[in-house]
Parts: C-alpha cells; structure tokens; sequence
C-alpha cells in the first residue's frame, strides 16, 4: 500500500469544516434517494453543497438507462423546489446516457465534464467530496478522462455492492456498469465504501413512523411520506411492510467524520470485482474505507428533526 494513499484515506472521516459536496444520484430509481438529498442540504453546518449529477438507471421505472437518467435529474429539480433551493438548479447536471463500453473508455456527459472540472478547482488538502447512490457510471467516466485530478483531489462516498461477508455483491448499482464499477475500486482514488445488504439495510422505516415524524409538517415532508408509501403499498399489496432508506448512509458516512455515532468504519484492502458478482482479494491494492456498521436510530433521528424544522427557523 502507498503510505501516502493510506494517510489520505485514513484522515477523511476526521476533517473538519463545511466541505464541499457534489451528490450524483438516481433520483427517479427509488424512494430513498430524496431522502438522502433533503438530509444533504439540510446538513447546512456540514456540507457546502455545490452541485448535483443525474446518474442513469434502467428498471421497470425507466425504458433506458438514458431515460432513467431524464428522470432523474427532473426528480433532482423537483426535490429542490420542495426544499426551495432555487438557487441549485442552475447546478444540476445531466449524466451518461449508456453504461460504459468497456473499463478504458468513458461516457462523456455534462455530469462527467463538471466533475472533472471541479476537481481541478479542488486540492488534496480541499477536496471536492462526491456522493454517489446510484451507478458510478459518471464518477468512473471523470476518473477516465482526468484520473489525477479525481484521484488526488477528491473523496467519494459510494453506496455499491453488499457487505464483504456476504456470498456474492451483484446489487443493483454495482452490477448495472460493471467496467464502472471496477474503474472506481482500481484507480487508486479515496474511497469510502458502504454495502448495501449487510450493512445500510438496517436503514428501515414504516408507514406509522413517517406518519408520526414528518407527514404534515411541510411540502417535504408530505411528499416523502406519501411518495414512501405509495411505493411500498403498491410492491407488498396490502402486507405489513418496512422500507429500506438505504441511501441516506452514503450522507450519513460523510457526516459522521470519525466519531462513530452514525456509522462505524475499517480500513480494508480494497478488492477485485469479478464478472460472477464476487470479490476477490488483492492484497497488492490500495486501501478503502468500508464502512460495516449503520446505527440506523441515529441517521433517522437526525434527519427527521431536520426535515421537520425545515423552514422554522426562516420564518423566526
């Protein structure tokens, strides 16, 4: 391991100040992601939010994974006129319409060119920290077209794969672009890693949960509610059922910045990704964060009285 590598790597959690922060997200994909967007901008104390990256998804919600990125960055615009941050929306970026052809070529897109060029305008002691929830098809392609600049200049916090102990790591945004995916655990960059099985899935909430915290309180609130809920009655047709919030741990990972009271993390080596969705270990790579512990009361603590107070103080 690069001695320089691993001291970068082990400081992030520990920096101090407002950072700041580029989310890259499948808005349109799930319910959790405008969760993890509202809990960003309302961190205000924390993250100096400069921009959003509409990143490609393809599923029952869209017919391509271009059209999963259109609707995404229209969900993105949609949560920021919720939260009345109008002044975002001029910052918001379309992503990769197609998955990446192969692990050397990228997919240029409006999201892929700012990040490239926001890193350039960062350092390695001010790094422009990027979270992404979704594929890492846009942070692979501003890997490919400046490596050095997203390697010495900046942070990510991805939410891909499953944890380390499970039997395979074919999640949803992992196995979409897998020549991404394997661009983002090769390139050597400052990684913070959070699995999703195993690990953020203990972000689970219910109907009489949201309805108790946040519905009624503002415009977010009730959408979030109504959007949640909407989405789960629909999958489990009348059936008890919890929700998994899981993308708001990417935020959370960021936010805790070494104090272990949202998240607990390790040092691991980081590993291969091979075709069959398993991990292989390398013990001649670089290091990676790899986050194994969610404490899933606080992150849903915080962010509901955030969501609830949003606003109030304005009107004060």
């Amino acid at each position: 391991m690069n001695p320089e590598t691993m001291y970068r790597a082990t400081r992030i959690p520990s920096a101090l100040g407002i950072v700041d922060v580029v989310l890259d997200t499948d808005a349109y994909n799930e319910v959790d992601d405008q969760y993890a967007i509202a809990y960003l901008l309302l961190l205000k104390n924390k993250f100096n939010t400069i921009g959003f990256t509409a990143a490609p998804f393809f599923n029952a919600l869209s017919t391509s994974p271009e059209d999963g990125m259109n609707k995404s960055y229209d969900e993105i615009l949609h949560i920021l006129d919720l939260m009345g941050r109008e002044d975002l929306k001029s910052h918001v970026y379309r992503g990769s319409t197609r998955w990446l052809p192969d692990e050397k070529t990228p997919v240029e897109s409006d999201a892929a060119r700012y990040l490239v060029e926001e890193a350039r305008n960062h350092s390695p002691e001010s790094p422009l920290h990027i979270i992404a929830i979704g594929a890492i098809t846009n942070v692979a392609s501003a890997i490919l077209m400046d490596r050095s600049a997203m390697v010495n200049n900046t942070v990510i916090t991805w939410l891909g794969g499953h944890g380390f102990h499970y039997s395979h790591t074919g999640e949803f945004n992992m196995r979409q672009d897998i020549p991404a995916s394997r661009v983002l655990l090769d390139a050597g960059v400052n990684l913070t890693l959070i699995p999703c099985e195993g690990v953020a899935s203990e972000l689970r909430t219910t109907e009489p949960e949201l309805r108790h915290w946040i519905k009624g309180q503002n415009a977010l609130g009730d959408y979030l509610y109504e959007h949640t809920v909407e989405a789960a009655e629909k999958k489990h047709a009348g059936e008890p059922w919890s929700r998994v919030i899981w993308d708001v741990a990417a935020v959370a990972a960021l936010r805790d910045r070494g104090s272990c009271r949202f998240v607990k993390s390790r040092m691991e080596t980081t590993p291969d990704l091979r075709d069959d969705f398993l991990y292989a270990p390398n013990e001649n790579k670089h290091p990676l964060r790899y986050v194994f512990k969610i404490n899933r009361d606080e992150i849903f603590n915080e962010l509901f009285r955030l969501i609830r107070e949003m606003g109030k103080e304005e009107t004060k």
